[in-house]
């Protein structure tokens, strides 16, 4: 049984939040223990149990829970829609974690889309449809109520159309004409904010533009029902659904509902049935493409969506060349799983033509999901001496990387290898003919 939450001060985009609480003071699930700078984009974070705080850093929080626990929290005080938005701290669950009082701050003035992300864009994670699947009508709901507060015209659910199940029960809960469903290709990335515009709303951004140059707000699956929760029950963001999965015991694709944040991966995995093996590549925390490398002793966060142990990583030749997607992990990812691959030396890295570079130094593709071709960059990795290449690219763009590849004897392995082969599914190589 987990004794201390960590509650990290930094948990999505923003400056770090500020502590409240003081070391030895005793807390409660849904207190407030650390707010947002006056005046800087950020975020509240409130206790997800009972206990009393341990120690203060300039990191996190540390909580010594009680021995009993209840599911009581303390209720939000705030009255207006928006406002108990941002008390709560939520926070774009999907994994970019921007706060959403932020980008529901500003209504449409006349017309516009309430676009919901419900494409569950990484492969093994499914947390997302499960909910759907068992709160359909919940999720209607939510889609109502956030429609009232940007004054939206309309709302389009994009979902991937191979979930027939979850499509027809969201089918029976809608019940006005101005909700409708979206059906999504399974490939990632659909649920990219601009591949989700470009697919429902048939306008393609610029790598610059916000959906709002579209007339369109987009909000993930679980950030709308946690805005209902907020509004509903005056709840504030200290909960959390995910997926567990890849070689844990039992079942090897597991969801859970409610989470406490700080919960230990570690605790999340013996929750899960445990570890199958000592033997493993990494623990990833996220999805196969854009998750990040953790720790068992790592702390959930408002923006985890997934855990997953991977299988042992493949070895790889000594000389590796990087061909860097902006829709999977970047350049930084790359080097490290090449160096867990036992590869000596990066001969060469290449970016994906449509990967712009930011002003912050991250990249966005210019059309995500439709790629022009990477023979050139294949090429120039192998003239720079590299006897393999590892690449993050989205589905379309590997279809192109193993076009060329073998025909120039170029073995290809993908960022996302371990974590897929820790659950039995297709590798991410050529996928269309």
């Amino acid at each position: 049984m987990q004794i201390n939450y960590d509650f990290l001060l930094s948990q999505g985009v923003g400056a770090p939040s500020e502590p409240v609480v003081e070391v030895g003071e005793e807390v409660k699930r849904g207190q407030l223990i650390a707010k947002c700078p006056e005046g800087k984009l950020g975020q509240n974070i409130h206790a997800s149990i009972y206990g009393v705080v341990e120690s203060i850093d300039d990191k996190k929080i540390t909580i010594k829970a009680n021995e009993k626990q209840d599911d009581k929290f303390v209720e939000l005080t705030s009255t207006e829609p928006i406002d108990l938005v941002r008390e709560a701290g939520i926070v774009g669950l999907g994994g970019a974690g921007f706060p959403t009082h932020v980008k529901l701050g500003k209504p449409f003035e006349k017309g516009g889309v309430l676009l919901i992300n419900a494409a569950e864009c990484e492969p093994i994670l499914d947390h997302n449809m499960r909910y759907i699947n068992e709160n359909a009508e919940y999720v209607v709901k939510s889609v109502k109520t956030v429609m009232d507060m940007v004054n939206a015209e309309k709302a389009i659910i994009g979902i991937k159309s191979l979930h027939t199940e979850e499509i027809a029960k969201l089918e029976a809960a809608i019940d006005c004409d101005n909700i409708t469903i979206h059906g999504l290709e399974n490939m990632y990335p659909m649920g990219e904010e601009r591949a989700l515009i470009r697919e429902a709303l048939g306008t393609l951004l610029n790598v610059t533009d916000l959906p709002l140059a579209a007339d369109a707000i987009v909000i993930n699956l679980e950030t709308l029902y946690r805005i209902q929760e907020a509004i509903e029950f005056k709840k504030p963001l200290i909960d959390k659904d995910m997926t567990v999965a890849g070689l844990i015991n039992g079942e090897n694709i597991k969801t859970f509902r409610n989470v406490p944040i700080g919960t230990t991966v570690g605790e999340m995995i013996e929750r899960a049935g445990g570890l199958a093996t000592e033997e493993y590549g990494e623990i990833i925390m996220g999805g196969p493409f854009t998750g990040k490398r953790t720790t068992l002793e790592s702390p959930v966060v408002k923006t985890t969506g997934g855990i997953i142990v991977t299988n042992p990583f493949w070895k790889a030749p000594e000389k590796m060349g990087l061909l860097v997607c902006a829709c999977g992990g970047n350049k930084e990812r790359l080097e490290q799983l090449a160096e867990s691959m036992g590869a000596k030396e990066i001969v060469g890295v290449e970016y994906c033509k449509q990967a712009i570079e930011m002003k912050n130094g991250s990249r966005k593709c210019e059309n995500p999901g439709h790629c022009p071709g990477q023979v050139q960059k294949v090429m120039n990795l192998k003239r720079a001496g590299a006897e393999a290449i590892l690449i993050s690219n989205c589905t379309d763009c590997s279809n192109t990387v193993m076009s060329c590849a073998p025909q120039l004897k170029v073995p290809v392995f993908h960022c996302t290898d371990a974590a897929l082969r820790s659950v039995g599914m297709m590798l991410i190589r050529k996928i269309k003919k």
